[in-house]
């Protein structure tokens, strides 16, 4: 049977841990952060490395950001599957329905396409590690096993879900576990015993292995995205789901069939990879001066050490920083100590929330 693979870019989400810079009117997918592209863009662009074949992409966004996301993507040159907008953020497993079904429907009985699953908002440095591992995942995916790509740690992280690798076949295991993100004594152990990976968030399937699985542990999700699609608009490379989806379920890949399934395979990748899921770690990923500064913008520092400073719309100057994330927008200025940059998400949405208040007002 053939199986073509069919990229599947979920460009949800607002981004709100890299606020103020990345908000509801822009998260992080569609901002340039970490080179000339956007990190819609690059993961586009990491597509054109893949060994396999590979088919035009399906995106899947909030109808908000549907111009955009398609502006971005044709300034490429590269073809789009179709853009899939949705009414209403739903979480990924939704997502990753709705884009099954189309692939179904544009195989026309040819075979069960592969969907390759991948985040819009990853770092990913070794672009050929990535192929390689894509190409390994083929594998288990043509066997009927939902496959997901494993970062090898290279740290005792405590910000990330861990996979345990079972049984070890030829470059990929069977997943004996997944588990929630550890304190740092667990993680420490977990990477020590060499059998843990982080969870990446990325994944490889057969479009009706996910749907089969999903009929035995998320029958309504299915059938709400079935609904969905049945009344969904399709016009100018854009799917428009029915409002039907905002009836459906919502839940992650993971929680709705990977931490149930019999028939989970996870791939190890060494890959330079980031979620970029704060400011920290995105000071991680960007090029450094001599002390460990990232400048962005028209930005003065003076005897600054591991400092993250972002100027967008003025001058910003900085002394005697060591470990601080400095961003300025035209909307807020954020100072934050490094250590404290998961609580950016939780500030951002107080803010948010008395924005809110303030307009009843």
């Amino acid at each position: 049977m053939k199986h073509s693979v069919v990229p599947v870019v979920l460009c949800g989400g607002s981004g709100t841990r890299l606020w103020p810079l990345s908000s509801a009117d822009k998260p992080k997918q569609l901002l340039k952060l970490v080179g000339e592209h956007t990190m819609l863009q690059d993961t586009l662009l990491r597509l054109r490395s893949l060994e396999l074949e590979v088919a035009a992409p399906l995106i899947v966004c909030n109808e908000r950001y549907g111009p955009l996301v398609a502006a971005q993507a044709g300034a490429l040159g590269g073809a789009v599957g179709g853009v899939v907008l949705e009414p209403v953020g739903r979480n990924s497993a939704p997502a990753v329905t709705v884009a099954a079904l189309i692939a179904r429907e544009l195989a026309r009985g040819e075979g069960d396409p592969l969907l390759l699953v991948l985040p819009a908002d990853h770092v990913i440095g070794l672009p050929d590690a990535f192929a390689a591992a894509v190409a390994t995942a083929a594998e288990p995916a043509r066997a009927g096993y939902l496959t997901t790509f494993g970062v090898v740690p290279t740290e005792p992280a405590t910000g990330y879900g861990y996979i345990r690798r079972g049984s070890d076949r030829a470059g990929w295991s069977e997943v004996a576990e997944f588990v929630e993100k550890p304190n740092a004594a667990t993680a420490r152990a977990y990477v020590e015993s060499g059998r843990y990976l982080w969870n990446s968030g990325m994944f490889l399937f057969g479009a009706s292995a996910w749907l089969d699985e999903l009929s035995v542990h998320a029958p309504q999700m299915r059938d709400a995205c079935e609904a969905a699609m049945a009344s969904a608009v399709r016009a100018d490379g854009f799917v428009r789901l029915g409002e039907t989806f905002a009836a459906c379920p919502a839940d992650s890949i993971d929680y709705a069939v990977m931490e149930k399934t019999s028939r989970a395979a996870v791939v190890p990748l060494s890959a330079a990879w980031s979620d970029v899921g704060s400011w920290a770690s995105l000071h991680d990923v960007r090029p450094k001066d001599a002390s460990g500064n990232v400048a962005t913008g028209d930005v003065v520092l003076e005897s600054c050490r591991d400092t993250y400073v972002s100027a967008n719309h003025r001058l910003v100057v900085a002394i005697g920083l060591d470990g601080v994330v400095v961003v300025e927008t035209d909307e807020a200025v954020l100072v934050v100590a490094r250590e404290h940059a998961e609580s950016v998400k939780r500030v951002a949405e107080l803010v948010g929330k008395r924005a809110r208040s303030r307009e009843k007002k």
